[in-house]
């Protein structure tokens, strides 16, 4: 396919080039206009919220808390701390930061106490070696969290609807029984969005989650509670989904990391309401964490039995990859990239411009939305049905003359998902043979995380195709990593995402803890 487009593009005609001259020009201008309306909204939204007014997040009182999870681990295993203590001082984070940031919605405090109690006790009697607990049980005692919409028996799973608000898990779902089988603790479930599918975190149940960096922000969606608390230091570890971006948006906006695996990889059983067993879906599992070390491990995990299609433990030569990089989404809906977002791609081309063997290469995409549009149709959920707790099929028509009265037990959010699946949807070309053609065994691609850092609340609105920085990977079906590339002026993260081959997760990998060792990770939303 890539090759039929560089034939194309040499056989045009002096009317076809005239013509083309004309699109770019207009393409060009509506690209200008398009940067003014996004200052002009971030101008008129800097009014409505007061940036001094943003809530003041307490500092850590325990050093232990800022640690990565394989750290937490190992000093279990080595009883230098209790699973007990350290359970107790997750527990104790939350509560102190959840009030200011509405990301916890459910909790088993006491039962993960219980828990921690319990693997302290078998530590105290066994007699498998440090190397046998590690293999076996490489997160013994160390507390997670996960999302409202990933089963986890006992606790609420809403996934954000009114009409579920008393419905409580019976099962787990199967990546929170591994992660659990790896000697995790489950210690709550977080807000999200109504049944997964906004950019931001409100739902009509538990209200929104704010933004740890500055309040007045946004988290994104849908795993933005768990992006959330992770940052706060209120949880090592966090299972995320995603489908159009659910683990990068908020990952980003909250300056953690957070990895999209290879497509079909991991189980979605229990992963809203879904039996693992409906076929063909974008929809994956993964792992959330404040540092890249964390993220093999925890990957390990979650993908269980198909461990064998990942190269994980595989040495990976940063020097014999080929590195390509994008600086926009090629749809002109979208936003045009920041100066700020620019510069933080610009740090990580230029370093493995340095220390690479192979210049770097710039790809181009198109089509965006629409491929991500014209698949979400194919998904085995009909998000109509979903909203009604499948009881029914909700309509766009009916409630929005509720919405104008305030009678919806909907979000706008989820009546603007309504309205969209009743408008015809347009097939087009795939791009994914020509990326995996260009990306083979040893290829990868830096990518803008968003055109912009952490947005207002509400101000998506106004935006509602930027979201395809994120969703086109999902389409592509591609490992992603959203990587942490410091604080822009205002405070606010900044990164970008690693994108390699399929089943190439182990580049991406290599490529989050090289940019964490070069430019730091993760910043403390929080006085240090």
């Amino acid at each position: 396919m890539c090759q039929q487009e560089n034939l194309r593009e040499s056989s045009q005609t002096p009317k076809k080039m005239l013509l083309k001259a004309t699109v770019k020009f207009i393409i060009h201008l509506w690209i200008f206009v398009h940067s003014m309306l996004d200052n002009v909204i971030d101008l008129i939204f800097s009014y409505i919220y007061d940036d001094s007014k943003r809530a003041q997040i307490p500092t850590v009182k325990d050093s232990l808390l800022m640690e990565s999870a394989v750290s937490l681990a190992e000093k279990i295993r080595n009883k230098e701390v209790s699973s007990e203590t350290l359970v107790q001082k997750f527990i104790d984070r939350v509560e102190e930061v959840n009030p200011l940031i509405n990301a916890v919605v459910d909790d088993r405090f006491e039962l993960a106490l219980q828990e921690a109690r319990n693997v302290d006790a078998f530590l105290a009697s066994t007699t498998l070696t440090q190397d046998m607990l590690k293999s076996q049980k490489p997160f013994l005692g160390v507390p997670f969290t996960t999302k409202d919409s990933t089963s986890a028996k006992g606790l609420r799973y809403t996934l954000g609807l009114v009409s579920r608000r008393h419905v409580k898990a019976t099962e787990d779902a199967e990546v929170v029984t591994l992660l659990k089988e790896a000697g995790a603790i489950l210690i709550g479930v977080t807000n999200i969005p109504e049944i997964n599918m906004w950019c931001e975190t409100r739902n009509n149940v538990y209200g929104q989650t704010l933004n740890p960096y500055n309040t007045t922000r946004t988290v994104g969606g849908s795993s933005g509670g768990e992006a959330s608390i992770i940052a706060l230091a209120g949880s090592p570890l966090g299972i995320g989904t995603d489908v159009g971006g659910s683990i990068r948006m908020p990952a980003f906006y909250c300056g953690i990391f957070g990895h999209k695996p290879t497509t079909g990889l991991i189980s979605t059983k229990g992963l809203t309401r879904r039996t693992g067993l409906e076929g063909h879906t974008m929809v994956s599992a993964g792992p959330m964490c404040k540092y890249a070390q964390d993220l093999a491990p925890f990957l390990q995990v979650l993908v269980g039995k198909n461990i064998s299609k990942l190269q994980l433990d595989a040495e990976v030569s940063l020097a014999d990859l080929k590195f390509f990089y994008m600086t926009e989404t090629g749809d002109v809906r979208a936003s045009s990239v920041s100066v700020d977002m620019l510069h933080a791609l610009e740090k990580a081309k230029t370093h493995f411009h340095e220390i690479c063997k192979t210049p770097l290469s710039k790809m181009k995409m198109r089509y965006s939305f629409k491929l991500w549009r014209y698949w979400m149709t194919k998904e085995p959920a009909n998000f109509a049905h979903e909203l009604t707790n499948r009881e029914g099929i909700a309509s766009f028509w009916k409630e929005f003359p509720k919405k104008c009265i305030g009678q919806s037990d909907y979000t706008l959010a989820a009546l603007i998902r309504l309205a969209d699946s009743i408008l015809p949807q347009e097939k087009s070309e795939t791009l994914l043979d020509c990326h995996q053609e260009k990306l083979g065994d040893d290829g990868v691609l830096l990518f803008p995380s968003h055109p912009f850092p952490a947005v207002y609340h509400y101000s998506s609105f106004l935006r509602p195709y930027n979201f395809v920085y994120w969703g086109i990977f999902n389409v592509l079906m591609l490992p992603v990593t959203q990587v942490p590339m410091g604080l822009n002026k205002d405070g606010l993260p900044l990164g970008i995402q690693v994108v390699a081959g399929p089943y190439k997760d182990h580049l991406c990998l290599a490529v989050a803890k090289e940019l964490q060792k070069v430019f730091g990770g993760w910043v403390p939303p929080f006085p240090v």
